[in-house]
């Protein structure tokens, strides 16, 4: 099974939590037992596993990026001032695989799935949610 997410951004960088309609489509397969792979298309923007308790551990990736990738002194920047975005989704990737558990991703209590912007604000994202069922283990019978 196969959706697509759409998520509207409201700033140059920003974590969004999907995690809910991630969930919602995990449970919409039907799947018990597989896997859940989240991929964000776009080349300034990633999808990364992090902790929801607060908004600190957010600011927090956010701060850190910008220490590590800071705006405005790449060589891209010259084409379209957003150099930095394209190398902080390198960083982080633009995608993450979860397993199925009982139906259930196997996600732990303070583990939530967020789209990383990092050229926004953006009318819309995409992120392509695909689940896919592993083989049973238990015999078929037949043959």
């Amino acid at each position: 099974m196969q959706d697509i997410i759409f998520i509207r951004t409201g700033s140059y960088n920003g974590l969004y939590d999907i995690t809910e309609a991630v969930r919602k489509i995990v449970s919409a397969s039907g799947v018990t037992t597989g896997l859940v792979n989240v991929y964000v298309q776009g080349a300034t923007a990633a999808i990364m596993i992090q902790e929801n308790w607060d908004e600190s551990v957010q600011h927090d990736v956010i701060s850190l990026l910008h220490k590590l990738v800071p705006r405005g002194i790449w060589e891209h920047d010259h084409q379209d001032n957003n150099g930095d975005a394209h190398l902080k989704s390198g960083l982080i990737g633009p995608s993450e695989t979860i397993p199925i558990i009982g139906g259930k991703m196997g996600l732990s209590t303070w583990q939530n799935i967020f789209l990383c912007e990092f050229d926004g604000p953006r009318e819309e994202r995409r992120v392509v949610v695909t689940v896919l069922e592993t083989p049973s283990d238990s015999p078929q019978g037949g043959e």
